[in-house]
């Protein structure tokens, strides 16, 4: 077994010791860098990074140049999936993602199909094994997937949605045909993932971006349930390490005893949890990532730190902490406040980690 440099991150999200909390961000890799908008300009549009294995490994690096984080993050994008499933995915200026097909019939699910990982998606594998040797075993690399629930609803949606009404409206009229779409969605994740673990990465995050909008009950069946079913098919043991899992359902506060005995090997938690109730939740069973409101990075550097410190305190001793915002840093966020940020999980975190 290759051992990595700085594996605080991996020991975290197996409630392992560890010397100071593990740090890094949702979308560190992005629009509030200078150095990414250039790039992204050079190279013409969103897609072109991300199917280009050079380019996505270039914005993966960027924010590690800058910062002193415990971890890369693959850059990609959740609709990969979909759009390998021939739906037709576009990223218009100033916009986001559109599908020129959508999912509203029987046949529509019939006719998807299951994408090859090292076919229509190997533009993905390339990157991972293209930012995992750029990485040279210092840092442990995340993969990611968006969850069955969530990539559905782009996929019904069309694009992006407040009311979500068009999947709503299957999910109560015909409950079979969108189980019979998540089904499919959740082989093709898990496919997906395991096909990351193979090229190099060295954890996963399932990202729910959109299951916080169900009703309790419904939570379970149409996105849980699913998430459960890809994480129990994975491959968790790879070249003689462990790959942890971390599940994320933004506005998901209320399931974490439902998302804990998913197998998942931590929970993200997005800035409306409060952190010293999920700990006493969800006791010894699962790690927790998260939770700083990302609009506190618009705040000076006393209240960045005056933050940090107060989320430290909430979690307290010992390990099972990734540090992280409660979702994606915003494009307008200025690169400053995040070594700020950074700097100031490590510096403080250290006698939590004390015996």
């Amino acid at each position: 077994m290759i051992k990595i440099e700085n594996d605080r991150y991996l020991r975290a999200l197996l409630r392992q010791p560890v010397d100071r909390t593990p740090v890094w961000l949702m979308r560190q890799a992005g629009r509030y860098l200078p150095e990414y908008r250039q790039l992204r300009a050079e190279a013409g549009d969103f897609m072109t990074l991300c199917q280009t294995p050079e380019l996505a490994c270039e914005v993966t690096l960027q924010p590690l140049r800058r910062y002193d984080l415990d971890a890369a993050i693959l850059f990609s994008d959740i609709l990969t999936i979909p759009d390998a499933m021939g739906l037709g995915l576009t990223f218009g200026s100033g916009e986001g993602p559109k599908f020129a097909k959508t999912i509203q019939h029987q046949r529509d699910v019939d006719a998807l199909p299951l994408p090859d990982p090292e076919g229509e998606l190997r533009y993905v594998m390339d990157a991972v094994r293209t930012i995992k040797k750029a990485l040279a075993q210092k840092i442990p690399l995340i993969g990611f997937s968006g969850s069955p629930w969530t990539l559905a609803t782009y996929m019904v949606e069309g694009g992006s949605s407040k009311q979500f009404a068009r999947i709503k409206q299957m999910m109560y009229r015909e409950p079979q045909l969108l189980h019979g779409l998540l089904s499919k969605l959740a082989t093709s994740v898990t496919q997906y993932l395991n096909a990351q673990i193979a090229a190099g990465a060295d954890a996963l995050m399932i990202f729910d971006t959109w299951g916080g909008v169900l009703p309790h009950q419904e939570y379970q069946h149409f996105s849980l349930q699913y998430m459960t079913q890809i994480v129990q098919g994975l491959n968790r043991q790879h070249e003689g390490r462990i790959i942890p899992v971390t599940l994320f359902t933004k506005g998901g506060g209320q399931w974490l005893e439902a998302i804990a005995a998913s197998g998942c090997d931590a929970i993200g938690l997005d800035w409306t949890t409060d952190m010293t109730a999920a700990r006493q939740r969800v006791g010894d069973k699962v790690a927790l990532q998260g939770n700083m409101d990302p609009a506190v990075l618009y705040g000076d550097d006393a209240l960045v730190s005056s933050k940090v410190q107060e989320i430290l305190s909430q979690y307290g001793h010992g390990s099972g902490h990734v540090f992280n915002l409660g979702h994606g840093i915003t494009p307008d966020i200025e690169p400053e406040r995040v070594k700020t940020f950074v700097d100031a999980v490590h510096q403080f975190s250290v006698p939590y980690h004390q015996s």
